[in-house]
């Protein structure tokens, strides 16, 4: 049998309403971030019309957007712009080549037009003529192709991507070409 004295039975109760009161405290405070306005909206109403819990929830909700604005690089859509967005495709497929690398091979093999095509080869006689800014050709762009770019051999992104990744297969990287490949 439990015997509990005035003074446990009072610190039971003080903790009990303590417990409620941080409870409503931490429901109060979620539904006034919920219902902070957005950064938008903030900047509409200015500095006057948003209170120190207002200003908490508009800079919360500023944070995920600028975090997924930064996770989604914008690139030019130019060869410095291809280059670059190849890059960062071939760094998280792991596949070996620097801007240098590239650009060298691209000035080459297409002088930076994604649409050239070479018609004059041994490939183009064999009716698989090489495309694009690397001079890919169909069946080794098929082959050498990296998932989430273009299924199109001109397309420059999926076109520099799967040469690099044929570069780095049969000569370690892009970086390593010098001439025809």
């Amino acid at each position: 049998m439990t015997v509990r004295t005035q003074s446990t039975a009072g610190r039971i109760a003080r903790l009990r309403k303590l417990s409620v009161a941080g409870i409503a405290t931490a429901a109060a405070a979620a539904a006034a971030l919920t219902l902070a306005p957005s950064p938008a909206h903030a900047a509409e109403q200015g500095s006057a019309g948003v209170g120190a819990v207002g200003a908490v929830g508009a800079a919360a909700a500023e944070a995920p957007a600028k975090k997924a604005k930064q996770d989604q690089k914008q690139y030019k859509n130019n060869l410095d712009g291809w280059i670059r967005e190849a890059l960062d495709v071939m760094k998280s497929e792991g596949i070996p080549g620097s801007y240098e690398g590239l650009h060298r091979n691209i000035m080459r093999e297409s002088g930076g037009n994604p649409n050239a095509q070479n018609n004059w080869d041994v490939n183009a006689r064999n009716g698989i003529p090489s495309k694009g800014l690397l001079q890919v050709i169909q069946p080794t762009f098929d082959a050498y192709h990296v998932n989430g770019t273009e299924r199109d051999v001109t397309d420059p992104v999926a076109n520099l991507t799967a040469a690099a990744n044929y570069a780095a297969d049969r000569y370690g990287s892009i970086d390593n070409v010098d001439s025809a490949y």
